[in-house]
């Protein structure tokens, strides 16, 4: 099921001045200046790797005009594949915390949910020379505690395309292009041969309808979102 949250114009003319600083290190791509508010964006977000064949998928998004993406990366992979989560960095993307081991962080001790963020920021920094800006938590269950041992802003989505569930690459092409509104945040998972196979399709529908693919800290900039902010996705902050 998918979850919308919209935050209103109000609230983020509220929010805080500046720009959410992205996580590639000094000699990463820097992604092309874009304005959400303006332009049509898009977050296209890949969880739970990395894994073998997310390096395909870096290749997909680099031959698909160098679109930048959000990979929220479990700590366990991130330390079977630091060299995978670099070439990300350097390519321009966001490498997002998405816990340790993809546990349910509400049925954890204070104690063992700030052990979870802290492992995976340790490991994506060494990887990258980045903290995380944002954090993802498993599942999209939290809870005061969670969001308290974060300490950043929890990013999740407002596009829910269960390619888990399906693993069905036209599916999932034609599901994301049917549902994907500006400012959305996609939820998609790089663990599955399936989904990086369709995302070419989605990059070449997404074009034609005028998208710009941008990594989440663009999406919300120059709004800074205050740690402990839930956050689905910033489509009211579009303005056609």
């Amino acid at each position: 099921m998918q979850r919308r949250l919209v935050i209103s114009a109000t609230t983020i003319a509220a929010l805080c001045a500046g720009t959410l600083v992205g996580t590639a290190s000094s000699a990463s791509a820097a992604p092309k200046a874009v304005d959400c508010r303006k332009v049509k964006c898009v977050a296209l977000t890949f969880d739970d790797g990395p894994v073998k064949d997310t390096q395909r998928l870096l290749n997909l998004l680099k031959a698909g005009g160098d679109t930048r993406a959000t990979f929220y990366a479990v700590g366990t992979n991130v330390q079977k594949n630091p060299a995978t989560v670099k070439a990300a960095a350097t390519a321009g993307h966001q490498i997002g915390n998405h816990s340790w081991d993809h546990a349910d962080l509400t049925k954890l001790s204070a104690a063992k949910i700030k052990s979870q963020f802290s492992r995976t920021d340790t490991v994506i920094q060494q990887a990258t020379g980045k903290k995380p800006t944002t954090v993802r938590a498993p599942y999209g269950a939290h809870n005061a505690a969670v969001r308290s041992a974060a300490g950043r802003p929890l990013v999740h989505w407002s596009v829910d395309t269960l390619d888990w569930k399906y693993r069905d690459t036209a599916r999932l092409v034609k599901y994301v292009n049917a549902q994907t509104r500006p400012g959305d945040i996609v939820l998609m998972h790089d663990i599955h041969k399936t989904t990086v196979d369709a995302v070419p399709g989605i990059i070449k529908a997404l074009k034609a309808r005028g998208f710009h693919f941008v990594t989440v800290d663009q999406l919300f900039a120059p709004t800074k979102l205050p740690s402990g902010k839930v956050t689905y996705h910033n489509r009211a902050a579009y303005r056609p």
